[in-house]
């Protein structure tokens, strides 16, 4: 058993009373948004691209969390508590919340959480631990990790649809934003040739690379720094709306023209709200035509429409 100790502080006062409660002895100490699941909760981050004034600060009022081994007795914590407080100059210590947190196998209570899922009768993600459940489907294997992109949220989910409903065998296909290498994994097992994954994260490139080899499928993955002058047939960015917005000129153009008897690549979009769909479609309308594809737990897939590349 461990003892969880609970109190809130201000800004200007969270990070020393963390370092505080450390020198008390507690083991651990974690700073939360006290107000996080309500319509007060802050954001720290903003959005890339976004103009919003996001404070990089703690939030106004701050939950801190110390965990103290269970041999603590629970009548030295107040006092170890008061301590801390008087340390930074908190003279009148909050109320505190003293709870016991039971001993578990949290490498085994992670794992219970991401069990395989299905994309459709064609495309399954399994994570290492697992046992394909259809051994015939493909069958992508995949571990959650510091990169975006398991499979179970909707965006991926959307994107992986999309994939699987245009890939036929031997199509060109860019991953824009790729994190994890899921969608660009996705594409190479459904039998694309050659795929490039983009992203903007060097560290999220050589977990795209590891679950590449785990996957046995070849990728080429470049830094978004790196030049990119190839059209695809297949283009699919998830992403956040203001990056999608702000680099439409260079994801449209990657979108390979149509010519002769051949038609043109295809778009997909995601990361998007149903409330930014509008302005997503406006900001590529001069590029490329989108519509909305598909819609999932509020989230939106905007698709090129057939022949939708202009210049």
């Amino acid at each position: 058993m461990w003892l969880s100790v609970e109190l809130e502080a201000d800004a200007a006062h969270a990070d020393a009373l963390s370092d505080a409660l450390l020198e008390q002895g507690a083991i651990t100490v974690s700073v939360e948004d006290a107000q996080a699941g309500t319509i007060h909760e802050t954001a720290r981050f903003g959005e890339p691209g976004s103009t919003a004034d996001v404070s990089s600060s703690l939030w106004l009022r701050n939950r801190v969390i110390a965990l103290f081994e269970a041999g603590t007795a629970a009548n030295e914590l107040p006092r170890r508590i008061e301590a801390a407080c008087n340390a930074v100059g908190i003279r009148q210590p909050p109320e505190i919340g003293i709870e016991e947190v039971a001993e578990q196998n949290w490498v085994q209570l992670t794992q219970s959480q991401f069990e395989p899922i299905r994309i459709n009768p064609r495309l399954w993600i399994i994570p290492s631990w697992h046992v394909a459940p259809d051994p015939a489907a493909i069958n992508l294997k995949l571990d959650p990790g510091m990169a975006f992109g398991t499979g179970s949220h909707p965006t991926t989910r959307l994107c992986l649809e999309w994939l699987c409903d245009n890939l036929q065998g031997g199509e060109s296909v860019l991953d824009y934003g790729c994190g994890s290498g899921i969608l660009a994994i996705a594409a190479a097992k459904l039998g694309a040739s050659p795929v490039i994954g983009v992203d903007i994260d060097a560290g999220a490139l050589q977990v795209a690379a590891d679950n590449a080899t785990a996957n046995q499928v070849t990728l080429e993955l470049r830094h978004s720094q790196a030049r990119l002058e190839e059209t695809f047939d297949r283009v699919v960015a998830n992403i956040l709306t203001n990056p999608l917005c702000l680099m439409a000129p260079l994801i449209a153009a990657r979108v390979a023209p149509g010519s002769g008897n051949k038609p043109g690549g295809r778009l997909a979009l995601s990361g998007i709200l149903e409330s930014q769909a509008e302005a997503v479609i406006a900001a590529y309308a001069p590029f490329i035509e989108l519509r909305c594809g598909a819609v999932l737990d509020g989230w939106v897939r905007l698709d090129s429409v057939a022949g939708g590349r202009r210049g």
